[in-house]
């Protein structure tokens, strides 16, 4: 098979895996007597869950319809987010889970997490409490304590045992998977880059819904691939997104098909962040944990006092990939998200920056108006010289 093919017969098939919350990778670990936890945002340390035995979902509503199901227990002033979620875990679309962990990463989820386990009744939750920023060893130490509860609480409910030996093989096994993930971003650094950004979107979440050990084995076939397929060279500007918890492949599609190649991303939820961090297996796991997830991994909104080095980071990673210009995402009623436009907005005008911030419910819906003002957005930057 023509390797180029081949990149895109894998990149579908991660694809087709995010397309429902039950896919056939799920269903037959499941069927197989495997247990899943559903997971409620990236700052749960999925290591422990893997150590155990146990296979870490993240929650996502992809295909949800509505949000009746919500109404009656989340205000107007709650994200749509928070609200799809609830939706579909009321209509049963999440019942093939053995249990919820959450953390308490903004009001929006910690209300989440309060309804599912108070209404919904999930046979398994956990609240991690995670640091509100970044410090000294004081935070590191508290989150190792945290981590180390969430432990503890998985093997009295599920009867297992977390060994180390066992928390370091899971550990190998997640920095692997971060290794290579961040090797198809530099890739996509690229000229040419081998994939597009609603591709490498799907790549990034795809790891997030099926077992570990079988999605570094065709996620290292794919970086091996894209070292050597021809690229892509049909584009007119080059962009980094920036913003939330956005998972549609539709929305990155759209952004794209009006010659704005996605070759990097700063994203919340499924993005290069998440992939920047390696975990080390000298001296305490539980502290090296704890100190990866809240001081290696670039920081978010999430953290109080990280202004400078979140925009940092996102010039770094524009300036790498060579990018004209940022498209910034927002989902209204986010306040983190929502402060962090302001922030955004202030560097973009001081520095004299092509910029385009999108505005997105969490289901993806207006492909129309989006086409439109990323096409005018590209006009801008090849028409205007910059």
């Amino acid at each position: 098979m023509d390797k180029a093919m081949r990149v895109r017969e894998i990149c579908d098939s991660f694809r087709e895996l995010c397309s429902v919350p039950y896919n056939e990778s799920l269903q037959s670990y499941k069927n197989d007597g495997g247990l899943i936890i559903g997971v409620l945002y990236n700052q749960v340390p999925e290591e422990i869950l893997t150590a155990a035995g146990i296979l870490p979902v993240r929650i996502r509503a992809v295909g949800s319809q509505g949000t009746e199901a919500s109404d009656a227990r989340f205000t107007q002033v709650n994200c749509s987010l928070v609200k799809h979620f609830y939706d579909s875990a009321a209509k049963g679309r999440f019942d093939f889970i053995d249990g919820l962990v959450a953390t308490n990463g903004c009001d929006h989820v910690r209300k989440l997490h309060e309804n599912w386990t108070s209404v919904l009744k999930p046979a398994y939750s956990h609240l991690l409490c995670f640091p509100k920023r970044q410090g000294d060893d004081l935070q590191v130490t508290q989150l190792a304590k945290e981590i180390k509860k969430l432990k503890e609480s998985i093997e009295a409910h599920f009867g297992v045992e977390i060994t180390d030996e066992a928390l370091r093989e899971a550990i190998k096994l997640h920095n692997r998977t971060r290794e290579l993930q961040c090797a198809l971003y530099e890739l996509r650094k690229g000229e040419n880059p081998p994939i597009t950004g609603a591709q490498m979107l799907a790549v990034m979440m795809a790891g997030t819904c099926m077992p570990r050990e079988a999605y570094n084995a065709q996620l290292e076939e794919l970086v091996a691939l894209c070292q050597d397929v021809e690229g892509i060279s049909d584009y007119k500007v080059r962009v980094v997104v920036y913003g939330g918890e956005i998972d549609s492949i539709d929305f990155f599609e759209a952004i794209e098909s009006q010659g704005a190649l996605i070759v990097a991303d700063s994203l919340g939820g499924y993005g290069k962040r998440s992939a920047d961090m390696q975990i080390s297996l000298e001296g305490d796991l539980y502290t090296n944990l704890a100190n990866a997830y809240l001081m290696e991994r670039p920081a978010e909104p999430r953290l109080h006092g990280t202004r400078a080095a979140r925009w940092e980071y996102l010039e770094k990673v524009a300036e790498e990939a060579n990018a004209d210009g940022f498209i910034q995402v927002f989902i209204p009623i986010c306040d983190l998200w929502g402060y962090e436009r302001v922030m955004f907005a202030t560097e973009v005008e001081k520095k004299d920056l092509n910029c385009l911030v999108l505005d997105t419910e969490y289901i993806f819906t207006a492909s129309g108006q989006t086409r439109t003002r990323v096409q005018a957005f590209v006009e801008s930057i090849t028409e205007g010289g910059r």
